[in-house]
């Protein structure tokens, strides 16, 4: 697999018109299972394809489990130098209700285990108006994860999402006066704490925003490699923007490697009948807005 994504890092190159790469977000799944060898490889890759500007954010997901935790430090000494860790909720209960594999105790655990690591740049992922959840249970999940002065948070309302368990089998979700007392709280006790909202679910310290998530926002160019990986370039000519997918079945993706010019599923142009609504859709999830 990552001798495919190096493969599809070459087909890309044309389009990034020799731009260096200011941000990497490894994510999607469990990326924290790969060795720390394997990441070393994906970048090295990417630096000689693209080459990398001056201080470049690179993000990789890791999960808070005791397996991926003992691969922090070859994450970091890979040129890995920001971690997003998905905590989700300290909480076992809450934990158990997602269906979530690790405990409260790893999450705990995960974040001291990044900051030996090395890492000064860590994003904490905690969720909300979680099943049968209280404000004091919101609050103190989110106190929780202020005591460690992670540089960035993300903290959302859990949304119901289609072809899920909680679609097919909806639990008993906080009433819409607890969950607007939550998001309330919960902001007020983010500014008071030195995190400043800079966009709809995303809180952070001075100067910690995250380059990966403002490119989307701001509707800059990225690049997708990897089974089901989307991207978004615009061509030298100045014409509209093209967005390609990339197959989503690994098998599928694995199988592209053989033949080149194979792993994209499918392109769109995105023509002035869409432009304007996609990119208010992305810069007005910023407090700047558009």
């Amino acid at each position: 697999y990552v001798a495919a994504l190096c493969a599809d890092m070459e087909e890309e190159k044309a389009g990034a018109l020799s731009r260096p790469l200011h941000s990497i977000f490894i994510g999607g799944g469990t990326p924290s299972l790969f060795s720390d060898r394997a990441i070393g490889t994906i970048l090295n890759h990417a630096e000689r394809i693209f080459g990398f500007s001056e201080g470049i954010e690179i993000t990789l997901e890791a999960n808070p489990g005791t397996f991926e935790q003992a691969r922090f430090e070859g994450f970091a000494r890979e040129g890995v130098n920001r971690l997003s860790i998905g905590i989700q909720s300290f909480q076992d209960t809450q934990l158990q209700a997602l269906g979530r594999i690790h405990s409260g105790k790893e999450s705990l655990r995960a974040v001291n285990m990044a900051r030996s690591a090395g890492f000064d740049n860590i994003n904490l992922d905690l969720m909300h108006g979680l099943p049968q959840q209280s404000l004091e249970n919101a609050l103190a999940d989110l106190k929780q994860a202020m005591d460690f002065e992670p540089e960035h948070l993300s903290w959302y309302q859990l949304t119901i999402e289609q072809n899920t368990e909680f679609y097919s089998a909806p639990p008993l979700l906080p009433i819409e006066d607890v969950l607007a007392d939550i998001q309330d709280a919960g902001q007020d006790m983010l500014a008071r704490g030195g995190y400043q909202q800079y966009e709809v679910s995303a809180y952070a310290r001075s100067g910690r925003q995250s380059k990966h998530n403002l490119n989307y926002w701001r509707f800059g160019d990225y690049i997708g490699v990897g089974a089901g990986a989307h991207g978004k370039l615009t061509p030298g000519d100045g014409s509209y923007p093209l967005r390609r997918r990339k197959t989503r079945l690994p098998k599928h993706y694995l199988d592209a490697a053989l033949s080149p010019q194979n792993f994209c599923a499918g392109e769109d142009r995105i023509d002035s009948s869409k432009l304007k609504l996609e990119f208010l859709m992305n810069a007005l999830r910023l407090n700047e807005g558009a």
